[in-house]
């Protein structure tokens, strides 16, 4: 299975954003030739309905000529009342007792990383029909760690040290294939 997260949004450095949804950054037109290029040819695409995601996600399923599948459960971590904030402006008390347990604790009015997880991983199983489909997803950063938690059996904190680059393919193997 291949990830793919969205391209580079049009959000200034440093703001949180998680639900919120925007288009992408003149520079994300780039990568979604890059994609194009980088990406094999698919059998499924499925996709978060965020902008950022659709657009790469309607570019390569009009290369392949085959229709996305838009799923809720993809969306990205739902922060909540940290939505638009900037990251070095926030309530320190807040964020400090989101981090202190993010699995289990979520931002203000926010949604915590074990129910995102559980949201994305019963998406992809509810798509992973064929052994040797080639199934793209395309989605957020939150989701593609995730995935690499449960698949891969590394920690919350192992999965954050590195974020996902945008458009680049990821290929994830479950754990029955691996």
């Amino acid at each position: 299975m291949i990830f793919l997260r969205h391209p580079k949004p049009d959000i200034g450095e440093g703001i949180c954003y998680g639900r919120t949804d925007m288009d992408i950054a003149d520079i994300g037109h780039v990568q979604i030739e890059e994609a194009l290029r980088t990406t094999p040819k698919i059998t499924k695409l499925l996709s978060s309905p965020a902008l950022r995601c659709r657009k790469l996600t309607l570019s390569l399923a009009q290369r392949d000529g085959i229709e996305p599948i838009f799923d809720e459960r993809l969306w990205e971590l739902d922060m909540g009342d940290f939505e638009g904030v900037r990251w070095d402006t926030m309530d320190r008390e807040q964020s400090n007792n989101w981090l202190s347990d993010p699995i289990n604790a979520s931002p203000p009015n926010g949604e915590a990383f074990g129910d995102l997880q559980k949201r994305v991983l019963a998406a992809i199983e509810d798509h992973m029909e064929e052994p040797h489909e080639t199934i793209i997803v395309i989605c957020h950063a939150s989701p593609i760690r995730a995935v690499q938690m449960a698949w891969q059996n590394i920690s919350f904190h192992e999965a954050f040290k590195q974020l996902p680059p945008y458009a680049q393919p990821i290929k994830l193997l479950p754990p029955s294939i691996t």
